[in-house]
């Protein structure tokens, strides 16, 4: 039957009782396992990996909303959040400014969460890692 239609006999399960053939081509049967194989793979490849979140130390009350929620959004999915304050200038001289900035950020996150490492200085900003609490 397959010669007659000029395609492949493949045999799709074969412990089953009776073990199971399709005729179809067998290029075409090897591109779509090929293609489920890569798919599983990235599926797999997905790591719960640090998200940042970058604010300016000079940023509106309106934009610093936005990131709070994308923040919560990482936290929701279940990954930690780096927040970074970024400091140019005169700023970076002004630490208990920018402490506060910083501070009054995570305020506005309104889902309960913890400092994994507490706010450091290095770089250009102020930096610091935040989880969602387990409840």
């Amino acid at each position: 039957m397959a010669q007659e239609r000029h395609t492949d006999l493949i045999e799709i399960a074969p412990q089953a009782h009776p073990p199971v053939a399709r005729l179809m081509s067998y290029d075409k049967y090897r591109y779509q396992k090929e293609k489920e194989e890569k798919k599983e793979r990235r599926l797999a490849q997905k790591s719960t990996g640090i998200k940042q979140v970058q604010i300016s130390a000079r940023a509106a009350a309106n934009d610093l909303l936005i990131k709070a929620k994308q923040a919560e959004k990482f936290m929701n999915e279940g990954h930690p959040v780096e927040i970074r304050v970024r400091l140019r200038g005169r700023e970076k001289y002004n630490k208990p400014w920018a402490f506060h900035k910083l501070d009054e950020f995570l305020k506005m996150i309104t889902i309960d969460h913890k400092m994994i490492s507490e706010p450091k200085q290095g770089g250009f900003g102020i930096t610091t890692q935040i989880v969602k609490k387990s409840t």
